[in-house]
């Protein structure tokens, strides 16, 4: 039965529909496997197997019209509140905070009928790529123990990737379902913000971070997040950011009708040989499906990656200031790491706060100028893949690369608003998983989605050693 867990979403709703498992019975295989392989990778941090069970009970028996992801067994990352359960943001500062209303995708998430797992871990409010905190420690990466799952949605990678969940929800204002997705080789997505709900939150997706945040779906395969983006997608009608668009599945020719660009590197900062392959491999696999693929790399990356630099991590810690003062003591080191990356620049003054918002639209109209002949991009995901905790540089070329110029690639598409999506394609010397990006133009999520899902059934999900030994 416990094979069930490493099927993909969509084959697990395609049994559960036939008759061939129950819920109750794809519940309890996920238990399984949450109970074998949770203690070593640390990756739920509120699970109940009883609560699980009464849950799959109430879904079997109940007489309401099937959603379409009934019985689907899904996590969620402790960041977005989930009524019912431990919702902390990996803060001691929010111990045993449990929420008592869903986010809107999470409520979306049980109307089509999903079985929520649990939530799953993150690093102190979500600022760090790899996910470690003084309230629960570190979330390991199936594949290699000794190396992290990425982060800040690092918990809920390691869940997917290991068969512990069949899908879930992950954030992203700088690389946090990406990054996570190509250290643990599942696939993510980070929507255009707005065209999924983000309100629920924890913190709230606003100012500067209603561009650059964003709630995202996350799994093992591409029609699985497409599935999970096509039935929670949609406007919210009280969020001020969330567009009346409907989700539109575009045709072939339309998709082959859009000149992909892609690039090995910004110019700036090196990426290993293996990451290179597998930006060229996915290349190909779009050349041979029928797509017009071409080198083509923006001039605007490095100015929207400063620019990032400066909302996220300026104004980040300019937003969590009046949380933690006064109580530095609780802080866990990871929070107390990034807060010393964010000292190194003076706040900002309010003249310098309204320059940079006002930069945030005048880089993006650029940008998206730029993208006009090009509005799907191919990518790297990052310089590296997954690291060992707590490593923050690395020789690449015979050149130095530090923690966040190595995550660099995820920025910049936080800046634009832009979807993005990542599929893994390549694997390094110790056969860690490579993930490349597919990027579109803001609002284009359909097509990035679609253009992804052509590379993922050209490579696409391996199981982790770990998780396959039954």
């Amino acid at each position: 039965m416990n094979e069930l867990v490493l099927q993909s979403a969509t084959q697990q709703l395609q049994l559960l529909r036939a008759g061939s498992v129950s819920v109750l019975e794809l519940a309890e295989a996920h238990i399984r496997q949450i109970e074998r392989l949770n203690p070593k990778l640390n990756a739920l941090v509120d699970f109940d197997a009883n609560r699980v069970r009464v849950q799959a009970q109430l879904l079997q028996e109940s007489s309401a019209l099937r959603g379409p992801l009934y019985g689907l067994p899904v996590t969620v990352k402790s960041s977005i509140a989930t009524a019912g359960y431990r919702c902390e943001i990996g803060s001691l500062l929010h111990k045993g905070e449990v929420p008592h209303a869903d986010a809107v995708a999470v409520s979306r998430l049980r109307a089509a009928g999903a079985l929520i797992l649990g939530t799953t871990n993150c690093p102190e409010f979500l600022m760090a790529y790899e996910t470690d905190n003084s309230l629960y420690g570190q979330t390991a990466n199936p594949w290699d123990l000794d190396r992290t799952p990425g982060g800040s949605s690092g918990g809920e990678s390691a869940a997917i990737a290991a068969g512990m969940s069949a899908g879930g929800l992950g954030s992203d204002s700088g690389g946090s379902v990406r990054v996570p997705a190509h250290f643990t080789g599942i696939c993510s997505f980070k929507p255009t913000p707005g065209r999924f709900p983000g309100r629920g939150h924890l913190p709230p997706c606003v100012g500067p971070f209603s561009v650059l945040g964003a709630i995202g779906p996350m799994a093992r395969t591409l029609p699985d997040v497409r599935l999970l983006f096509r039935t929670l997608s949609g406007r919210d009608p009280i969020d001020p950011s969330s567009p009346p668009i409907e989700y539109r599945e575009p045709s072939l020719e339309e998709l082959r009708s859009q000149t992909i660009g892609f690039f090995e590197d910004d110019g700036l900062v090196p990426v290993t040989a293996e990451t290179r392959a597998a930006v060229h491999a996915a290349a190909n696999a779009l050349r041979e499906a029928g797509f017009c693929v071409e080198p083509f790399r923006p001039k605007m990356l490095e100015p929207l990656r400063r620019l990032w630099w400066q909302l996220f991590v300026q104004c980040g810690a300019m937003f969590y200031a009046p949380t933690i003062r006064g109580k530095e003591d609780a802080l866990s080191p990871i929070f107390r790491e990034f807060l010393a990356i964010a000292s190194m620049q003076k706040p900002f003054t309010p003249e310098q706060l309204l320059e940079a918002w006002a930069q945030l639209d005048l880089l993006r109209s650029k940008a998206l100028e730029e993208l006009a002949k090009h509005p799907v991009l191919l990518c790297p995901v990052a310089s590296v893949p997954a690291f060992r905790h707590g490593d923050r540089q690395w020789r690449i070329e015979d050149r130095t690369v530090d923690y966040l110029d190595a995550v660099r690639h995820t920025q910049w598409f936080n800046t634009l608003a832009a979807p993005a999506a990542v599929v893994p394609v390549g694997r390094s010397p110790e056969g860690l998983p490579i993930g490349v990006q597919i990027v579109a133009r803001p609002y284009l999520d359909e097509v990035a989605l679609a253009i992804a899902s052509v590379v993922d059934a050209a490579f696409g999900y391996r199981v982790p050693p770990l998780a396959s030994r039954f």
